[in-house]
């Protein structure tokens, strides 16, 4: 829910656990207590989406939990976190944006052990994109009142036998009908690909096919689809950069067209009661579909600078759901 200060002071007060997104400001007030949080000032609400930096949105976790703990991982500790992870339950997780756990993270949680095993979802804390240059992306431990622009903020919630969890990505996006492209060497950024086998150099190709660089390059991951998003051009060095990292020798396609961002959404949305314990939805979708004022379903949250659903994923909406087993 988006509320203000003065709410989740109270909430706080109460002893509930909390995962917060909000300005960098109102974070620094907020009192200690069982909480993490990260810096973002858009929104998806039940009115629709917002763009506020005066107010929280706030996911509170289950009252029947079994225990709720909260951590820090700096860059050389993030590889542990599945092994942290409670058997039964989830960890929510809040990296910054820019960041070195940032970039770990989206390189290489693939290869952490039991990372696949264990319920892990979170999001990429960001900033206003007019401070770019002037702020920094934070998470904050409510339990400590630390702030940190270099380590994630993780909430590892243990949950009763009788319940469990469960994390579900809606991507909108699905490979289009052109060519194929790979890329010789992974990470955040490309100077040569291989299209159709051919080699080229990225950054004149997709000029030269005056490709819509809002549309994400999309993977075939064992039967589900990975976007990684374009950040930007550069012309001087040749050169692309992305959201989240192409890993060498995978094969991509840039997405079909999106006519109608919140029309695809709904489309795509289960055809059940959906009610989340936390959820988050990307920047770029709030953007490129031009998203404020307009419903993406029932489903709220963040909208953020990247979504984590065990791995790092970029243009998707994801959720998790807590249920009684039977």
């Amino acid at each position: 829910m988006i509320t203000t200060v003065e709410d989740v002071k109270r909430l706080i007060s109460e002893k509930k656990r909390l995962v917060i997104a909000a300005d960098e400001k109102l974070l620094h007030s907020l009192p200690k207590g069982a909480w993490i949080g990260g810096t973002i000032p858009y929104f998806m609400t039940k009115e629709g989406g917002q763009v506020t930096k005066d107010m929280l949105f706030v996911n509170e976790m289950p009252s029947f939990l079994s225990s709720a703990r909260i951590a820090l991982y700096n860059e050389n500790e993030l590889p542990k976190i599945a092994v942290d992870s409670p058997v039964n339950g989830f960890s929510i997780m809040i990296l910054p944006a820019f960041s070195k756990v940032h970039q770990e993270y989206a390189l290489n949680a693939a290869s952490y052990e039991h990372i696949f095993l264990k319920t892990i979802a979170g999001w990429i804390s960001g900033i206003h994109l007019s401070d770019l240059g002037s702020a920094s992306p934070l998470v904050f431990d409510g339990s400590t009142g630390e702030s940190s622009g270099s380590k994630g903020a993780v909430m590892q919630v243990e949950l009763p036998v009788e319940y469990e969890s469960s994390i579900s990505v809606v991507n909108i996006f699905e490979k289009g009908d052109g060519d194929e492209i790979s890329f010789p060497t992974g990470g955040f950024q490309a100077v040569n690909c291989l299209v159709n086998g051919e080699s080229k150099n990225f950054h004149d190709y997709i000029l030269e096919k005056k490709i819509d660089t809002r549309l994400p390059l999309v993977s075939d991951f064992c039967g589900t689809m990975v976007n990684v998003s374009i950040q930007g051009l550069n012309e001087k060095e040749k050169s692309v950069q992305f959201y989240a990292p192409v890993f060498n020798e995978v094969g991509y396609k840039f997405a079909k067209p999106v006519e109608d961002y919140a029309a695809k959404f709904l489309a795509a949305m289960p055809n059940r009661s959906v009610n989340p314990v936390f959820a988050c939805n990307c920047i770029l979708n709030f953007l490129h579909g031009e998203l404020e004022g307009k419903k993406t379903g029932s489903i709220t949250g963040p909208m953020t600078f990247g979504e984590i659903a065990y791995q790092l994923l970029n243009q998707t909406m994801v959720f998790l759901e807590v249920n009684k087993i039977g």
